[in-house]
């Protein structure tokens, strides 16, 4: 069971850099690498949803220019919405 977490985590990385866009590649991709090993499997099925969207949709709600349906409204959108990809060095 763990090896099958550790390859769906694999497996979710790699999607995560290649959406389509560079922007979305970032911001989506960078999260990932940065959170997906701490996730309970809950929240993996959570974020796996949202990347299930289409790369426009995702852009529009992480730039807050559409509201976020219902189904995504939870606390792995709420990480993705207050996640910076710069390090501050305060």
């Amino acid at each position: 069971m763990q090896e099958d977490l550790a390859i769906r985590i694999k497996r979710l990385k790699y999607r995560s850099w290649h959406r389509g866009t560079k922007e979305l590649d970032l911001v989506i991709g960078n999260f990932a690498e940065k959170n997906l090993d701490q996730m309970t499997v809950a929240e993996i099925d959570q974020f796996e949803a949202i990347i299930e969207e289409d790369e426009f949709d995702i852009y529009n709600w992480l730039t807050r220019k559409d509201p976020i349906p219902m189904e995504h409204q939870n606390a792995v959108m709420d990480r993705l919405l207050s996640f910076e990809l710069v390090e501050r060095g305060d």
